[in-house]
């Protein structure tokens, strides 16, 4: 019998119109910490690596020879990036000082998390959320219908 399959990561790869930025903008946004960097000798970034927490991300600028974009402001990119954290509010407030655009202002959420929404520079989707509540499934589920209901 052959040996299972095992996934052990699942890594973000952010594609950037200026992926220099999008680093120095996640270092002062998230505290991301760069651990690697290809970079062409006419600077374009090829690959980088950035820790958030005990997460990778990856990015990289765009390639559009090899089909690789990077989102426009005009077309939603159809994906988020989540970081829990332990002060929403807190990491809300330094990613909008650090350019972010406010989507969602701090909410308490049905499911337990305290969550925002903010738009990078560069067109990518981040919910930040905090645990405030232990929720069970059936309760989430219950509480999901009742905003459904008129």
């Amino acid at each position: 019998m052959a040996e299972q399959i095992r996934i052990d990561a699942v890594i973000p790869y952010l594609r950037t119109r200026d992926a220099r930025a999008a680093i120095e903008f996640y270092a002062r946004a998230f505290g991301a910490e760069e651990e690697f960097r290809l970079t062409e000798p006419s600077g374009r970034i090829g690959h980088a690596e950035l820790r958030l927490g005990s997460a990778t991300i990856m990015l990289s600028d765009e390639y559009p020879e090899y089909g690789i974009h990077a989102p426009r402001e005009s077309i939603p990119t159809g994906s988020s990036i989540h970081l829990h954290v332990n002060d929403v509010d807190g990491l809300t407030e330094q990613a909008v000082a650090a350019g972010a655009t406010l989507v969602m202002e701090p909410t308490d959420q049905f499911y337990g998390e305290r969550s925002s929404k903010v738009l990078d520079p560069f067109g990518h989707e981040w919910l930040l959320g905090s645990h405030i509540e232990t929720v069970s499934r059936e309760e989430m589920q219950r509480r999901f219908n009742r905003m459904f209901e008129s």
